[in-house]
């Protein structure tokens, strides 16, 4: 009983670990995209050099946790619900992952259009607040995973249809941009990426949301229109 005891012990102890290291990625990921995001507003070039310097350290974070996951499964071959935390943790990982990636194209594009002119640049301040519209969803989703929150989680996935609307109204104003000026259209093309990679995010958000439900209730929802 004492061994049986420490085992359980142990694997909860690894799982805690697990999930820790999973809200300190989200963490950084969400501190990538306001870092960006704040390069964008304030032209800040050596901004944009950290985000893409940082984007390796979420890289290695998804390596760690992967090999995390495989050890847990291959060690202590969890069944049911815990099989269902960490199947799902690996899931997650790799939107965040994504996500860094799309961080770092948004970086990217920022740093092309800061070797040129800031015209389109300004005048599309829409940007800024669908990021930061993108930057609470991933929080919000990290946060109904670290309280195993359901029904907070639907509301994240119902969110993102707010956050594709408003990245449509961005794209609209900026096709207006390229046709009343076609001196625009390279720099609007950039940001065009840049809305795109944000509103990717936000779809990253809505899988890892998806995933805290599985976890919880044991339902498949992904690419189901609206949860209740």
């Amino acid at each position: 009983m004492i061994e049986t005891t420490h085992l359980s012990t142990q694997f909860d102890e690894d799982l805690e670990r697990l999930r820790s290291r999973v809200l300190e990625m989200g963490g950084l990921v969400e501190a990538q995209i306001n870092m960006t995001t704040k390069a964008y507003a304030d032209n800040n070039s050596a901004a944009v050099l950290d985000v893409l310097e940082n984007d390796r350290e979420v890289n290695a974070f998804e390596k760690a946790i992967d090999d995390d996951c495989i050890h847990i499964i291959a060690k202590r071959q969890p069944t049911a619900s815990d099989l269902r935390l960490v199947m799902s943790i690996s899931k997650m990982v790799t939107d965040l992952e994504r996500s860094g990636d799309e961080i770092k194209k948004m970086a990217k594009s920022i740093r092309r259009i800061q070797e040129r002119d800031l015209a389109v640049l300004k005048a599309t301040t829409d940007v800024r607040h669908l990021a930061d519209a993108a930057s609470s969803q991933i929080r919000n989703a990290l946060d109904t995973f670290a309280r195993l929150d359901a029904t907070e989680a639907k509301v994240v996935i119902n969110a993102d249809d707010a956050l594709d609307k408003e990245f449509k109204s961005i794209m609209r104003q900026l096709i207006t941009y390229m046709m009343e000026d076609p001196r625009t259209i390279t720099t609007a093309l950039d940001v065009i990426t840049i809305a795109r990679a944000i509103e990717r995010v936000g779809d990253h958000a809505k899988n890892i949301a998806e995933q805290v439900i599985y976890i919880v209730e044991g339902r498949d929802v992904r690419h189901t229109r609206s949860i209740k």
